[in-house]
């Protein structure tokens, strides 16, 4: 899981109340801390410099990364707004599957009247030894909600 930071920069900095609410935000959805991601170039159009904080990550494996999956599938997803389902177009080469969400309300570990700003995040489910058609049928199998293709008439 990753929450890039860049459009909350303030003078070239991240407030840090804003630092502390997207650290508590992953932990709370992960059940671990995140590490802060510091910028690898400078870029003067975006007043970053190198080495500030650019996002928060989290990498889950394990009991964590099923335990999170089903909460994800189950909880999660059915909250979105105007949900369809899942684009399957977002798988790599390699097989992972990247999605992300426009708001940290979706889910119920987070209580939306005690947050004073939302934000995203990109999910990134990453296979070993894959292809695209057997992540797919891995995650349809897991339940993962897919858009269902369109007929044409």
């Amino acid at each position: 899981i990753n929450v890039n930071m860049g459009r909350h920069l303030d003078g070239g900095k991240v407030p840090a109340n804003i630092k502390q609410t997207i650290t508590n935000t992953l932990t709370a959805v992960s059940g671990q801390k995140p590490i802060l991601i510091k910028s690898r170039k400078a870029v003067s159009n975006f007043k970053l410099r190198e080495g500030m904080p650019s996002s928060a990550m989290v990498t889950m494996r394990r009991e964590r990364m099923w335990y999170f999956l089903d909460r994800l599938i189950n909880l999660a997803t059915p909250r979105i707004r105007d949900f369809r389902g899942l684009s399957d177009k977002s798988f790599d080469k390699s097989g992972n599957y990247s999605m992300g969400l426009t708001e940290q309300g979706v889910f119920p570990e987070i209580d939306m009247a005690h947050v004073t700003f939302t934000h995203g995040m990109n999910i990134n489910i990453v296979f070993s030894n894959s292809s695209p058609e057997k992540s797919r049928f891995v995650l349809e199998e897991l339940g993962f909600p897919f858009r269902k293709p369109e007929k044409k008439n």
